[in-house]
């Protein structure tokens, strides 16, 4: 209790903490829900299909997401207890409309399809990104103003802070461009992880390879066919290892 109340209640990250266990529970909610839905099992509600309309759940979502961010720009910041509920809303929200990410992307019901993991990859996304606010690790930009302005022998520590902000932004960059979607998210607040991102080959298929690993060079050859060994030799067991976990929480996609 004495490390909760140091580190998140006392630095103000209360808010910030409801809103990240609201939406990891509400998520885990919703899924069992949509799982006993697709079991037909009778005992649970099922969809809401009022006069034969299928409402989504991104819908209440959406409306969740609207009264939780409206009432947290409308509270005093002293009411930490008010914008924690208000938090939560939104927490709850957020994790509804993720949850049908991939139906918003696409237009149309992918949700358990196989492009309805895109909703899954979303969710932990928002997830991951949301715990290390809680835990106080702060984005590469903060982190590099607040790294020169804490130090006395720099001088000019904000063009030094902004520098090192636009080069890690670009590096973030390349690291996405790359197919490198976690590493070039994570490394928004874990910076080593854009460098080796970076630096090492981008995934076959990526906007990266495309325009760099074309066919018709020989060094393109090259790279293209080292990018495509690691992507079947490392990362097609990661993948299905992922694929086996996300269907472990949130049910087999056809």
């Amino acid at each position: 209790m004495g490390w909760f109340e140091q580190r998140i209640v006392e630095t103000g990250r209360l808010p910030l903490f409801c809103f990240f266990i609201a939406m990891v529970l509400a998520f885990g909610l919703i899924r069992v829900s949509v799982r006993l839905i697709r079991a037909q099992v009778t005992w649970w509600p099922g969809n809401v299909t009022p006069g034969g309309l299928h409402i989504h759940h991104v819908v209440f979502g959406v409306v969740f997401m609207l009264v939780g961010g409206v009432a947290s720009l409308a509270i005093p910041p002293d009411l930490v207890g008010a914008r924690s509920v208000a938090a939560v809303v939104f927490g709850v929200g957020a994790a509804l409309v993720l949850d049908e990410f991939a139906l918003i992307l696409h237009l149309k019901d992918v949700y358990w399809t196989e492009t309805g993991r895109t909703s899954i990859d979303a969710v932990f996304v928002a997830i991951a990104l949301s715990g290390l606010l809680v835990i106080g690790v702060r984005p590469i930009g903060v982190e590099d103003f607040a790294t020169f302005e804490s130090d006395p022998l720099v001088p000019h520590p904000f063009w030094w802070g902004l520098t090192f902000t636009v080069i890690n932004l670009g590096l973030a960059v390349v690291t996405l461009l790359k197919g490198k979607i976690w590493s070039g998210l994570l490394g928004l607040f874990l910076w080593p992880l854009i460098y080796v991102g970076a630096i090492r080959l981008a995934r076959p298929g990526s906007p990266w390879a495309r325009w760099r690993y074309r066919p018709e060079k020989r060094r393109g050859q090259r790279k293209l066919a080292r990018a495509t060994w690691r992507e079947i030799r490392i990362r097609h067991p990661i993948i299905r290892g992922k694929i086996w976990f996300q269907e472990l929480i949130a049910g087999r996609h056809t």
